[in-house]
């Protein structure tokens, strides 16, 4: 049979138990209070940065990079076979229009020149002489001409003194037919002196022009050469800048070859590039915003090169404002394609919260609250600037822009404005 406890041990046990209880609680409540403060976390608001959603107009770009390049640059090339004698300006230098660059030894073209210049004129004493022989050869053909006539017209008095001693039995019919083909006979060499005279003179005319042809092939050949001497002298015949020059001095350059390059940098235009994956999306006329720094100017593809390279689309930009001061050459830049735009729109800045998906979740702040909260938003066309939001969110209402994965979990976070 069990004894009784003794009331003093009876009280120690259920107090044990009470306390064992208690502190259960407590545990259970810090634990509580614990997860809660951890659900609830809260970020510095020096850490964040936010915009206000606004109603505007939101264009969809392509992200592509350019380079400035003068709108005009003049490449100046050796128009003969020469040496360069001296440099005359260096790059960077301004030009005014007729101002001298560097200097040609054109000895070896002058020498050529003089060389056309002897041709030509045995060609045009060959036209003088040419044209004195067919004059004499003309005259000695109508001198035999007119002799012939004569013997022919004496002939003819011949055969009639023949023909009437025949009738009055003075002379034979053979004197007669003797005279008669004596007639004949000159006759024929005189149709035979005019067709040679026909011929020569043609003959003679075709000698003369090929001869003159010649000369002015050799005349049209010296004034080339005088154009291309002329040329010669280096000089720049618009305003701009010298880019480039040739400056090994005493070296031969071929007709044809560089010798300087002049822009003009006052106006300016973007050759850009982007992947090829957008080939299909970029075409001439569309436009186009250049970011130059903090600078946003605006302009339009005037073309596109049709040969990809290297998996690289390449185009040309015209610009609004081609000389905008901040505008430099060799200068790299972004440049954004517009394919895409809504008039009216609600529209955020664009920021690292925005990961380019088509739905995702932002953290809207309300006015007067400390406690940011999740919502999921649409997105619609973006660019640089701004994000168009097609669902989940109002003009008015505040959104932070600073990218807060860490915490995507959370349907709420608490800004605190205390912590540094």
């Amino acid at each position: 049979m069990d004894k009784e406890l003794a009331p003093e041990i009876a009280n120690r046990s259920r107090n044990r138990s009470l306390l064992i209880g208690v502190l259960i609680v407590v545990g259970l409540v810090v634990m509580l209070l614990w997860a809660r403060n951890a659900l609830k976390t809260s970020v510095e608001s020096s850490r964040i940065r936010m915009a206000v959603a606004e109603t505007g107009p939101v264009e969809n770009s392509l992200n592509a990079t350019g380079e400035v390049i003068p709108a005009f640059e003049q490449i100046i090339t050796s128009p003969i076979r020469a040496s360069i004698r001296r440099i005359l300006l260096l790059p960077g230098t301004s030009l005014k229009p007729g101002q001298p660059i560097l200097d040609l030894d054109k000895s070896l073209s002058e020498i050529e020149r003089e060389k056309i210049a002897d041709q030509l004129a045995l060609k045009r004493n060959g036209i003088d002489q040419l044209r004195m022989k067919l004059n004499k050869s003309l005259y000695d053909a109508e001198v035999n001409d007119q002799i012939k006539q004569l013997n022919i017209n004496k002939l003819k008095a011949d055969v009639e003194g023949a023909r009437r001693l025949q009738k009055v039995g003075g002379s034979t019919g053979e004197d007669v037919t003797r005279a008669e083909n004596l007639l004949r006979v000159a006759e024929l060499e005189k149709k035979q002196l005019e067709n040679d005279l026909v011929y020569n003179r043609q003959s003679m005319g075709a000698s003369l022009r090929e001869t003159t042809l010649q000369a002015q092939i050799e005349e049209k050949n010296l004034k080339e050469l005088d154009h291309k001497l002329k040329q010669a002298n280096i000089i720049a015949d618009r305003p701009g800048v010298l880019t480039w020059v040739n400056e090994n001095i005493g070296s031969s350059v071929n007709e044809g070859e560089i010798l300087a390059k002049l822009a003009d940098l006052g106006s300016f235009r973007i050759e850009a590039s982007c992947s090829d994956v957008y080939a299909s999306q970029v075409k001439a006329g569309l436009p186009v915003i250049i970011k130059v720094n903090e600078t946003n100017l605006r302009g339009q593809i005037s073309q596109v090169k049709p040969a990809v390279k290297n998996g690289v689309v390449q185009f040309v930009v015209q610009l609004d404002n081609s000389h905008h001061a901040s505008l430099r050459p060799n200068m790299k830049v972004d440049v954004f394609v517009i394919t895409d735009r809504v008039a009216e729109a609600v529209r955020v800045a664009n920021g690292p919260t925005f990961k380019g998906k088509h739905k995702q979740y932002v953290y809207v702040l309300p006015k007067g609250s400390n406690v940011a909260q999740r919502r999921e938003v649409t997105i619609g066309l973006t660019n640089f600037d701004f994000v168009e939001i097609k669902q989940g969110l109002q003009a008015g209402e505040q959104v932070i822009l600073t990218d807060l994965s860490e915490y995507e979990n959370l349907e709420e976070i608490t800004i605190d404005p205390k912590k540094p």
